[in-house]
């Protein structure tokens, strides 16, 4: 069995559309198994998840050990699990231990059920602020985020994650590898969280202008959660243990046009206004990953354009 957590997330149901489109072709054989803190919600939200056999859900909460499942067969473990959708209405401190805690209670899981692969999703704001000059980051660039600063807390926990999968790698043998995943666009994306995409095209679907938080000049890119889930079953599979790989797109677009683009495709006659109220950006100016590696090593590409991606909204314009 395939052991998830985070799967009724983004990135879970991403890879349960997957393995459900893997299932149709006969190219999936395996079972998987889901660990949330509420099935009966998930299956009611997602009811074309619930008459499944190849997959399990769980009750159960990574911060809580007592609660992971007992006596169940499992082979690999995906661990997906952070509250990144919600991390704006977290405390620092809270969300710097839920990532290192949770992480640390589904390692001694994996020992316990001498799981002999493991899959951590980490993120690329290990790396911190992208800086002036650096078109696209490696994964082999050694910046990150600062540590004085409470507003670093998630991408300091996630360097304490990927340093909790070395440590275990080193002392159990456990096949550990890392996925720093940037930004996404697809059908499960939340519309109404702090992500700028979903945002957009929240304002483009349902609201009567598109609104722009700041002066539109941030790069971002984005990959096709199909893709993601690809990319991700990859590494999980081929990733060399004890690495880490980029995963997200390397086409670089303004925050500004995209905005253009999302009102473009979804609603052309919506007008798109800059929220710019003179203070100086403090967020991140570039976060474009450097994807050579997952290119050339594992054979990966990116298969489903930005604009396609959006295109995918159009059916839920009511």
């Amino acid at each position: 069995m395939i052991f998830v957590t985070g799967g009724t997330g983004f990135f879970g149901r991403a890879l349960l559309r997957h393995w459900m489109a893997m299932k149709e072709v006969g190219s999936f054989s395996e079972e998987v198994g889901i660990l949330t803190r509420s099935p009966k919600f998930f299956l009611d939200s997602n009811p074309e998840f619930s008459k499944l056999s190849w997959l399990k859900l769980f009750e159960g909460d990574v911060l809580e050990y007592s609660t992971l499942p007992k006596n169940v067969e499992i082979d690999r473990i995906i661990h997906a699990a952070t509250e990144s959708t919600n991390g704006a209405f977290l405390t620092p401190y809270k969300t710097y231990n839920d990532i290192t805690i949770g992480t640390n209670n589904i390692l001694n899981f994996a020992v316990e059920n001498n799981v002999r692969r493991f899959l951590l999703t980490s993120s690329g704001a290990v790396y911190g602020p992208q800086p002036d000059g650096l078109d696209k980051i490696p994964e082999d660039y050694l910046g990150r985020a600062d540590p004085l600063f409470p507003s670093s807390a998630y991408g300091l926990g996630k360097i304490a994650a990927e340093h909790l999968c070395c440590l275990y790698r080193d002392k159990y043998d456990l096949q550990t590898v890392i996925a720093r995943c940037f930004a996404f666009v697809g059908p499960d994306l939340p519309l109404t969280a702090h992500y700028a995409m979903g945002n957009f095209i929240n304002d483009a679907l349902y609201g009567t202008e598109i609104n722009v938080g700041g002066d539109g000049t941030p790069l971002r890119s984005y990959m096709n959660q199909f893709d993601l889930a690809q990319w991700l079953l990859c590494i999980f599979d081929e990733g060399v243990a004890g690495h880490a790989y980029n995963v997200g797109s390397d086409e670089a677009i303004s925050i500004s046009d995209l905005a253009y683009l999302v009102r473009d495709i979804l609603s052309p006659d919506k007008p798109v206004v800059f929220k710019n109220t003179g203070s100086t950006f403090q967020g991140r100016n570039v976060y474009i990953p450097d994807i050579s590696a997952a290119k050339s090593d594992l054979k990966l590409h990116i298969t489903i354009s930005l604009r396609e991606s959006i295109k995918e909204f159009l059916r839920l314009k009511v």
